[in-house]
């Protein structure tokens, strides 16, 4: 198998400071290692183009598209937007055009799909947090929603994956009442971590009724309980509602290293469930999304891109590889301290969770 690369370079300028936990220098880290792998000796990014307008209204207010571009113009804030000083989403300078890049890229990477290709990637994609009317969680446009929207074109049932540590509760919120569009989100619990939303009981509504599902986890949930929690519920879950394509969001922040979450993920845990995605062989379009530590986050996505190209990167940076001190293996091998009080607590939430998915007839 084949899959095909897109990435605006434009995407590098979505930038809120210095001091904001979204770095743009990870994309950069991503691609500079699968560099020292020898990845890109025979493969290229294709070129993205900027989101348009219209695109853009396909999933957005449009008097929200002219706030955005206003701050991105002036560097004023517009707060009834989410788009304030001491909040998530700083306006700055230039934001429209950088939001428009990544969107961009993942429309470039859906239309690949939607004309044939198996898997097309945007690692600078992903932000699943924006609403209709409403900057939110770092993103300010949804490039996930709009590659459903735009596979909507081809495929008549499209099913939307997140295994970010957030709830990808943009995406959920924008086809909650479409039953062609199924949205899975396995994510650290509402109940401790932002957006505060993603529970069970978020099941859809009118025709849309069941084609929502969320697997809220608690603090410390491992490999084992994250994995059973998706490979037993949520992947079964979407092959029954049999889809014709999919977008897979692959925020890394589920790491147990990542500083703005609680999950205890390692990096080889959150592959697996790219791989089990890979494997149904579906037209895919993948995204990135969320992760803050800048040595988890470019051998996670490397990883994860080298895999739905077919491809098992080796576990150990080459020699010569400037980011060898800091990224030595692609996979975690050093102990991590859970202590069994947390490991049970972790256990105890999962239960309940799984007995309240029983509940609705689940798996």
């Amino acid at each position: 198998m084949s899959a095909r690369f897109f990435f605006h370079p434009d995407t590098a300028k979505y930038d809120f400071g210095p001091r904001h936990p979204l770095r743009p220098e990870r994309y950069g880290r991503t691609f500079q290692l699968l560099e020292c792998h020898g990845f890109w000796a025979d493969r290229a990014q294709d070129p993205a183009r900027l989101a348009t307008r219209q695109e853009l209204e396909t999933v957005h207010d449009p008097a929200y598209i002219d706030a955005v571009i206003e701050a991105s113009q002036t560097g004023k804030a517009a707060s009834d937007y989410g788009l304030g000083y001491h909040g998530d989403n700083p306006p700055f300078i230039g934001m429209h055009h950088a939001a428009s890049a990544y969107c961009g890229a993942t429309l470039a990477a859906a239309d690949a799909v939607v004309e044939g290709a198996q898997t097309a990637v945007n690692i600078g994609g992903g932000l699943h947090h924006a609403q209709r009317a409403l900057a939110s969680g770092f993103c300010i446009y949804n490039d996930p929603a709009l590659a459903v929207r735009r596979l909507q074109s081809r495929f008549a049932r499209v099913a939307y994956i997140d295994i970010d540590l957030h709830h990808g509760d943009g995406v959920q919120a924008l086809f909650y009442d479409d039953p062609t569009v199924m949205t899975l989100s396995i994510h650290e619990s509402g109940r401790w971590l932002y957006p505060g939303t993603g529970f069970v009981s978020e099941r859809g509504e009118g025709t849309g009724v069941g084609t929502s599902l969320n697997l809220p986890m608690a603090p410390c949930t491992p490999d084992d309980i994250w994995q059973e929690a998706l490979f037993q519920f949520g992947l079964p879950a979407v092959e029954r509602f049999k889809p014709d394509a999919i977008v897979l969001q692959m925020g890394c922040d589920p790491h147990h290293l990542d500083p703005l979450g609680h999950l205890s993920l390692t990096a080889q845990g959150w592959l697996e469930a790219v791989r089990r995605v890979r494997d149904w062989r579906l037209p895919t379009v993948a995204l990135g999304g969320g992760g803050y530590n800048m040595s988890t986050v470019p051998r996670m996505w490397a990883a994860a891109m080298a895999l739905l190209d077919g491809v098992e990167l080796p576990d150990e940076t080459p020699t010569d590889c400037p980011l060898r001190d800091e990224i030595p293996t692609l996979f975690d091998h050093a102990p991590f301290d859970l202590s069994p009080a947390q490991i049970a607590v972790a256990k105890e939430h999962w239960l309940k969770v799984r007995d309240e998915l029983r509940s609705l007839g689940l798996p």
